[in-house]
């Protein structure tokens, strides 16, 4: 049975049979990805420069507090190390429960975050629910950020740019956010849209 302590080896939490990962390839590339030599590394961990260099060329398997300590000083956890070394899956599916919602205006709306975190503040598209007569109004964006709002059922009422436009199911808005803008729900049922924004 695996120890679980301080001084377990990180290989032994590969599972029975796998092989143990390559934790110093690991180390080595995020030191190299922040401009980190192995003084500076070694000194910010409080780990021996040798240690550390045996550590990076797999000839050493560091205990889970060494491990600790090289991440901590990496800026990463325990967790985002090992999660490195699983291969990316060729379609990741992402369940109900994995998609962040947001509501807003006593629940009056509700934003389902489709996309990914990393893309956030570049490209992001979410599904807008509004209760009947409820908005969502937006302060400008960064210059030159457009929104894209197609309507999927319910009748919406677009303000941007000074100007107003009412919408059927299966249009499209497309309108500058980089100033304050308005999405309402004009109708008397909840209304639904698709909303992308694509950041300036």
């Amino acid at each position: 049975m695996a120890s679980s302590g301080p001084d377990a080896k990180a290989g032994e939490f590969a599972g029975p049979g796998a092989a143990p990962p390559r934790v110093g390839e690991l180390i080595q590339r995020l030191r190299n990805e922040r401009k980190l030599t192995l003084d500076d590394l070694s000194r910010a961990a409080g780990v021996s420069k040798s240690m550390l260099s045996e550590i990076e060329r797999d000839k050493a398997n560091p205990t889970i507090a060494v491990a600790w300590r090289l991440t901590n000083a990496l800026g990463i956890s325990l967790d985002q190390l090992f999660a490195q070394q699983k291969p990316a899956e060729a379609i990741r599916v992402a369940g109900l429960h994995e998609i962040p919602t947001l509501s807003g205006d006593n629940g009056g709306y509700q934003l389902r975050v489709w996309g990914p975190i990393e893309l956030a503040g570049k490209f992001e598209w979410y599904e807008l629910t509004l209760q009947s007569g409820a908005a969502l109004t937006s302060n400008a964006h960064e210059p030159g950020t457009q929104e894209h709002l197609t309507v999927l059922n319910g009748s919406i009422e677009v303000e941007a740019s000074g100007a107003t436009r009412k919408l059927k199911v299966g249009e499209t808005a497309r309108y500058a956010a980089d100033e304050q803008h308005a999405i309402r729900n004009v109708g008397r049922a909840d209304a639904k849209a698709l909303l992308v924004v694509i950041h300036g």
